[in-house]
């Protein structure tokens, strides 16, 4: 998500947005550098091998990010919906009984805290705005609204990362949470927040050619 959204450097609307947008790109590939560092520190494996030297059928990403950059309100979408999800990811995670990623966690959500500001600012701008911006991102929620679900799909292994807390909450008890969140902020602004199935096991995909 940070390499799509550093595609927005010098050709965001406005000059502020430039840097904001720059800013939360390095934020977030700091994260996931520091999610693998602490991966290679479990393994004994290099973080950046891990990264970079695997085979192209190997990668896996949630399907929210298996879209290209598309215009300014698909990524407020886009954001949007990840940011919140991300809050209620790491607000577990920081009471995880591993305590590497418990204090990550919680170092993430100080810099993760001002994303949701930023992007649920943007998404109340064109919400309130009307016309094309407010249809543009209206259209973006509907197309993301499935693909965004599958940031909580179901992990392999997860009885066993609950038994040990490593896992504080079940995926789909986070799946629950934001989506509480999510009709939240959404329904005073008019937005829909439709019902969804649950995602399947398959909800992170091999790399495509969006990429």
């Amino acid at each position: 998500l940070g390499w799509r959204n550093s595609e927005w450097t010098g050709i965001a609307p406005m000059l502020e947005e430039d840097v904001a947008m720059s800013s939360v790109s390095q934020d977030e590939i700091g994260h996931a550098r520091a999610l693998y560092e602490l991966l290679a520190a479990l393994t004994d494996a290099d973080a950046d091998r891990i990264a970079y030297g695997r085979d192209p059928d190997a990668y896996r990403h949630a399907a929210l990010m298996n879209h290209p950059r598309t215009d300014w309100a698909f990524t407020v979408a886009r954001r949007y919906l990840y940011e919140t999800a991300d809050a209620v990811r790491l607000e577990s995670l920081s009471g995880s009984s591993y305590a590497p990623l418990a204090e990550l966690s919680r170092k993430m959500r100080r810099e993760e805290t001002y994303h949701l500001l930023h992007f649920d600012t943007w998404l109340r701008r064109l919400a309130e705005a009307g016309g094309d911006g407010r249809q543009r991102l209206t259209d973006a929620l509907a197309h993301l609204w499935a693909d965004a679900q599958t940031v909580f799909s179901p992990l392999d292994g997860e009885r066993r990362l609950l038994d040990t807390r490593i896992l504080p909450d079940p995926l789909e008890t986070l799946r629950a949470r934001w989506l509480e969140r999510v009709a939240g902020a959404l329904g005073p602004l008019g937005l829909d927040a439709r019902s969804a199935p649950a995602p399947s096991i398959d909800g992170r995909r091999r790399r495509t050619h969006d990429f």
